[in-house]
């Protein structure tokens, strides 16, 4: 898992790349970003705070924080699995009209193909 920091808190932002280290990463190339600021627009990002509605509660351990990261992004996976079963399904439901399609046109091909040969066995 990727994780990037974005806080305007320069000791919160610290602490919280302190505790996941190993899991550091750029803004671009992250799973999840942490934040100290709620931004409604984001879809993977964690909000950290002191209020009701924070996904990670302020003050915080190394242990609280890896849950909070891991239940978040088992979330985001959960979500992931679903729209791509969700498309795997319709795209299967358009699958029968498809092969049917190519079984019907092999077919045909193979009539042709006969007739083409019983024709020409006639006037050798």
């Amino acid at each position: 898992m990727k994780v990037a920091v974005q806080c305007e808190s320069p000791l919160l932002q610290r602490s919280i790349e302190l505790f996941l280290q190993n899991h550091l990463s750029s803004l671009k190339q992250c799973d999840v970003v942490i934040r100290d600021k709620k931004i409604l627009d984001s879809y993977h990002s964690l909000f950290v705070s002191s209020q009701e509605d924070a996904d990670i509660k302020k003050p915080f351990s190394s242990s609280g924080l890896h849950l909070a990261l891991d239940k978040f992004y088992n979330k985001i996976i959960n979500i992931e699995s679903i729209k791509a079963y969700d498309e795997e399904v319709l795209s299967s439901a358009q699958d029968p009209y498809l092969a049917l399609e190519e079984k019907i046109e092999t077919l045909t091909q193979d009539y042709k193909n006969n007739l083409l040969k019983v024709v020409k066995e006639f006037y050798e």
